[in-house]
């Protein structure tokens, strides 16, 4: 990719404040952009299609998360080696593969669908892993995690509210308009790649603060799960829950908005993410002034746990009839979208600080990764072939309060766990 002198200096003599600021908004904007080439198609209905005995949308659904699980699983080694080097080229081949596929689903018969949406998948989930290997190992890894992660709340929201728009104003196909979106975004996509790639690696401060980040072989990635095991299944186990949880409410957001009575509001995708970002920002961005690793730890662990209770008692005070749809949906979203964010990056950052483990993070996301998606794989299938007749509505209701106990009890034991480890070192 062209490089120029001018802008890697620019960044260099930076004020933190400045750089935080650049880097974390071309991040959050490179990946926004991603968000046009995954998710769009669940803006579309695909109304009384049905494939192999399932409803269409569902089945196109976990065709593509089970190539983005599969990714996961590839990503564990690919990210983990990624070398500064040759990340602009991965981004690219990634990009190219899920566009084309896009093409591919646009223009072939249904039945195809589900061939192109996992050929989708597949590439689009090492995308996150090569964004935020530009961003780790800073001393203000949080405040830049934190811009970035917003896309999981704001983005996928804003592209089905443009997807919605080019079907309803433009009169775009359900299938030719994933690609449209996808383009519409591409440019604004290639010029943030060329940014990120003009980033200076992190000082010596930064690595003084945290610890070194490099490349991991497989003895490097063996030897460093096995050092944390007993934590890293606990931490996997919760991830788990909160990203069937975001996948069940991000995918099939049209259809519960609709049940709630909202059908007619595209808008409502975005508008009702809003606020959910906002705080979630400030809270993310606020752990970059912590500086004690052990303390930052111990916060994030306090806030998984106060997501869970939140989680369960806004479903609770919904159902009762105490708060109204909106509220709950913004509530919901909150306690499961901050903790999510937490581990896509901030709580395995400080890990690695508490510890001064020398390895990367995209290795520890990435086994929580793609554990996360094949569960999500696993409850959509199971709610096509044991739930169908439930309304998503309910359903995505009794996950709440189910995963929200998961998540109570899991991240309580974490906590004990990483606590008594931290004693061992020190002592």
């Amino acid at each position: 990719m062209l490089q120029s002198p001018l802008l890697s200096r620019a960044f260099a003599r930076a004020h933190p404040l400045a750089f935080t600021l650049i880097a974390g908004i071309t991040a959050f904007t490179a990946y926004g952009c991603v968000y046009a080439f995954r998710k769009p198609f669940t803006a579309a209905s695909f109304a009384d299609m049905e494939i192999w005995g399932m409803q269409y949308k569902i089945a196109i659904v976990i065709a593509q998360v089970a190539g983005y699980a599969l990714s996961k699983f590839l990503g564990i080694g690919l990210i983990a080696a990624l070398k500064p080097g040759r990340r602009a080229f991965m981004l690219l081949i990634l990009l190219s593969i899920a566009a084309l596929a896009l093409l591919g689903f646009a223009m072939s018969p249904p039945v195809w669908g589900l061939f192109w949406m996992f050929l989708n998948g597949l590439p689009l989930g090492m995308m996150w892993g090569v964004v935020f290997s530009y961003l780790e190992g800073r001393r203000v890894t949080e405040a830049l995690a934190a811009l970035l992660c917003v896309n999981f709340i704001f983005s996928s929201g804003f592209v089905k509210t443009v997807g919605k728009w080019l079907m309803l104003s433009w009169g775009v196909s359900e299938f030719w308009m994933p690609f449209v979106t996808g383009m519409l975004f591409l440019p604004v996509l290639l010029f943030c790649a060329w940014v990120l790639e003009h980033l200076p690696p992190p000082t010596e401060e930064d690595i003084a603060l945290r610890s070194t980040r490099h490349p991991m072989d497989t003895k490097d990635r063996k030897a460093l799960f096995l050092r944390y095991a007993p934590g890293l299944v606990i931490m996997t186990a919760i991830y788990l829950a909160l990203t069937i949880l975001r996948d069940i409410r991000d995918n099939f957001a049209v259809e519960i908005w609709a049940e709630l009575g909202f059908s007619a509001q595209p808008a409502i995708l975005t508008t009702a993410e809003l606020p959910i970002a906002l705080i979630a920002l400030g809270f993310t961005g606020a752990l970059a002034l912590i500086e004690n690793n052990r303390t930052a730890l111990w916060v994030n662990h306090g806030i998984l746990i106060s997501g869970a209770v939140l989680l369960a008692g806004a479903t609770w005070a919904f159902r009762t009839l105490s708060s109204g749809p909106i509220t709950w949906m913004i509530l919901s979203g909150m306690a499961i979208f901050l903790p999510y964010i937490l581990f896509n990056g901030v709580i395995f950052e400080r890990l690695l600080a508490v510890f001064r483990e020398k390895g990367n993070v995209g290795f520890l996301i990435y086994i929580a990764d793609s554990f996360g998606y094949l569960g999500s794989v696993l409850v959509l299938l199971w709610r096509n072939f044991g739930q169908a007749e439930r309304s998503w509505l309910d359903f995505f209701g009794d996950l709440c309060f189910l995963c929200a106990i998961g998540i109570f009890l899991g991240s309580a034991i974490s906590w004990r766990y990483f606590g008594s480890k931290i004693k061992k070192t020190t002592s």
